[in-house]
This record gives C-alpha cells, structure tokens and sequence, in this order.
C-alpha cells in the first residue's frame, strides 16, 4: 500500500490513477491530520509527501515520521516544487528516500517508487552504518561523513557512495551503476556515471582515490588500508 499525501485534488486523483493502473494499491490524502488517522490503523510500504501542504507542512511531516519508532522506516518520497533547493537538502538531510520535482512524469514516478521498494525489500528495512577507512555513512540520518566532516552530496552521489561501500572490491560496469543508481528506465548515457563519479572523488577529497577506475570496465572501491 502506497500513501500519498497531496492538498490539490487533481493531482491527487491522477496520480492514484497512474498507480492503480501500475498494480500499486494506494490511498490519498489531502493533509497530515488524514495521513496520521489512516496510519494509526495501517501501516504503508511507502509514503509519497508533497511538501507544500496546508497546516502543517511536509517537512514537519517528515520530521515526525522519522521520530516515531512506529513509521521511522517507512521508506518516504518528498514531492517537491521546482528549484526549491533547499527543501530537498533539508528533506534527505531529515530521512527522506528520494525526492521528485514537479512535474514530473509518471514513468519516471512510477520508476522512483520500484526502485525505492526494490531496495528497501534488499535491506529488510534495517539502517546500517557502511564504513571504509574514514568514509562512512549513516543510513538512519541518510548523511555522508568524510573523516568528521558532512559530505553534502547530490542524491545519486549518495547512492553511488552507498552502492560502493556496501560491495568493496566489487567492480561495477557503468551499465551496471546506472541501472541500480538511476534505475532500469532510465534512458542516457554511460558519460553521466563518469562524471557523477568525478564530483564524488572531488567531495571526498583525499579519500576520492579509494573510488578507482578499471579500465575499459568500469569502477570500484578498494579498501581502505
């Protein structure tokens, strides 16, 4: 069951619609006060969270979910409006899972959701800490550490880190990162894996060299010594 919490009814129903007709069973919701009744009684695999909501806004909403024992691993993607940076920063920085921005499409939305549940049934809703050398990941905060600093990463950097870290050693074609990172639809080129691993290695510093390139396949990270 998908929860999803939106204010303008339109865009509600259309996008109750595009999931039904996906196999998604799915529920709306027009504001917090709706989502918390329906909560209490069943728990969702996933909650779709526009941030510009009346009352109380999206980000609050968020903020609560993840502090209650109850709902804290419930996998949430935030809808976003456009070029509201940091309301995306602020929302992966709190626990979100993956943010859309409007408009979006409904393949690329329906693609998110099937990716987020897919690893989420890997992890078996447990958080981890994914360590190598002084590169670390807190999964509960959804944060990147270098050392004792927070790494301010894009949300592909992050799951890119993530993918690395929890497979040292492990070579990945640029095929094989852009399915499990951007997901089985999505349509480019393998140049943005390329250049999405050099802003990494860049904010990672002098622990960017564990990220190495294998030539004519790909990448990996090596273990730290």
């Amino acid at each position: 069951m998908i929860f999803y919490v939106e204010d303008d009814q339109e865009i509600r129903n259309l996008i109750l619609y595009t999931l039904h007709a996906s196999g998604f069973k799915a529920m709306g919701f027009n504001d917090a006060t709706a989502l918390y009744d329906k909560i209490s009684e069943t728990k969702p695999e996933l909650i779709m969270l526009d941030i510009m909501l009346p009352k109380e806004d999206g980000l609050s909403i968020l903020r609560r979910l993840k502090e209650e024992g109850s709902t804290k691993t419930i996998p949430v993607i935030l809808v976003t409006a456009k070029g509201s940076e940091y309301d995306k920063v602020t929302g992966l920085e709190m626990g979100a899972d993956d943010y859309l921005v409007k408009p979006f499409g409904m393949m690329e939305m329906v693609a998110r959701i099937k990716a987020l549940l897919r690893r989420t049934k890997q992890e078996g809703h447990v958080m981890e800490k994914l360590v190598n050398g002084p590169i670390r990941i807190d999964e509960n905060r959804h944060m990147a550490f270098v050392g004792g600093d927070v790494l301010r990463l894009t949300l592909k950097e992050y799951d890119l880190l993530r993918l690395f870290l929890s497979g040292t050693d492990r070579v990945y074609t640029r095929e094989s990162l852009l399915e499990e990172v951007w997901g089985e639809s999505f349509i480019g080129e393998s140049r943005t894996v390329d250049v999405h691993i050099g802003t990494l290695r860049t904010k990672l510093g002098d622990a960017g060299s564990l990220i190495e390139t294998v030539r004519g396949v790909g990448y990996k990270m090596v273990k730290a010594s």
